[in-house]
């Protein structure tokens, strides 16, 4: 039993000794090999800083055209799709409550009218004057009401978007149709607080849109609101886009880019910059004193060929390798080619 076991502590010590001079060899074969790369000197560049954000975009004005009178629905003067200017008739509802209210009126009118000659002359006390100058003013006021609510107008130029109703239904509730403003639309837009100094008012913004992919639409921040949200850290701003050229429709998913600031940066080319396989982390080599140093970075905005990396262990002036970074590996010695 004791042979057994001392056979077994030998095999066991013959296994770590050899994985122990394994691995020595592997530091030697490491320390010997020499990696032919080209570099390139890092410097600050001064960009202009953009952020880039998504949003959908709606209607500058909506309204629900829902009269506050019930009844039957006499006519409806416009279909979807139809576009319609300010002040043209949308809808006309039963008539009997406003013809009545102005028969009301006009006796009333040519009651005050009579009532104002006999104050002139005296001949009226001015208690049964203020109590019909009283119902002839309530009188107007019902008949504007009905006027509003019986014979719909659009308030502003627009296209019709929704229509819930037709000719001879009866109305209990609800838009009958709904207009939209079209030829300007709005957007909103959540921005980091960081950004907050610099976004403005009056700031231009560039639109774009994967259904127009060779075009740019302008854009204006017109509100910027000035509360911080306490849980996501953004503040949220209102863009106007100008669209009497009709490309674009409300509910469309549009990319916008807002410049912010000019900084200066570290940039490199987008090809020295590694991904580590089954993650997302990014990393580069550089120049350690002829040794190659991996340095997990953290890429920024990209121009073209080149990407803004940002790292606290990477400076200006450094060496990073830019030809050969894929063959090294951290620690391996260099041999800088011109």
């Amino acid at each position: 039993m004791k042979a057994k076991q001392l056979i077994s502590i030998a095999i066991i010590a013959g296994v770590a000794m050899s994985a122990a001079a394994c691995k020595e060899d592997a530091k030697k074969v490491q320390k010997a090999r020499i990696e032919k790369v080209k570099v390139q000197k890092l410097s600050k560049v001064e960009i202009d800083r953009v952020y880039e954000v998504s949003t959908t975009l709606q209607g500058y004005e909506t309204m629900n055209i829902a009269p506050s009178l019930t009844g039957a629905i006499e006519h409806i003067y416009v279909e979807v799709g139809s576009k319609v200017n300010a002040g043209q008739d949308l809808v006309r509802m039963d008539q009997t409550q406003y013809k009545t209210a102005k028969l009301t009126y006009d006796n009333l009118t040519t009651e005050m009218e009579r009532m104002e000659a006999l104050k002139e002359s005296g001949n009226v006390s001015q208690q049964t004057y203020d109590q019909t100058k009283v119902a002839y003013d309530q009188a107007k006021q019902n008949l504007d009401f009905l006027r509003q609510n019986t014979y719909v107008k659009a308030k502003f130029a627009g296209s019709i978007t929704a229509k819930n109703y037709e000719d001879g239904e009866l109305y209990g509730g609800g838009p009958i149709m709904t207009l939209t403003q079209i030829n300007v639309l709005k957007a909103y837009i959540n921005i980091p607080e960081s950004y907050f100094p610099h976004v403005k008012e009056g700031m231009t913004l560039a639109l774009k849109s994967e259904i127009y992919p060779d075009k740019e639409f302008k854009a204006t921040v017109e509100i910027v609101h000035p509360t911080i949200d306490a849980a996501s850290h953004t503040f949220q701003a209102k863009i106007k886009i100008d669209n009497k050229a009709n490309y674009l429709r409300p509910g469309m998913f549009v990319r916008t880019t807002m410049p912010i600031s000019k900084q200066e940066v570290i940039i490199a080319p987008y090809q020295a910059v590694l991904k580590q396989i089954g993650s997302n982390d990014r990393y580069v080599f550089i120049n350690d004193k002829g040794k190659a140093k991996r340095v997990a970075v953290k890429m920024g905005q990209r121009f073209d060929e080149n990407v803004e990396i940002i790292s606290n262990e990477i400076t200006e002036n450094d060496e990073l390798i830019v030809v050969g970074q894929g063959h090294v590996n951290d620690g391996v010695q260099l041999d800088i080619v011109k």
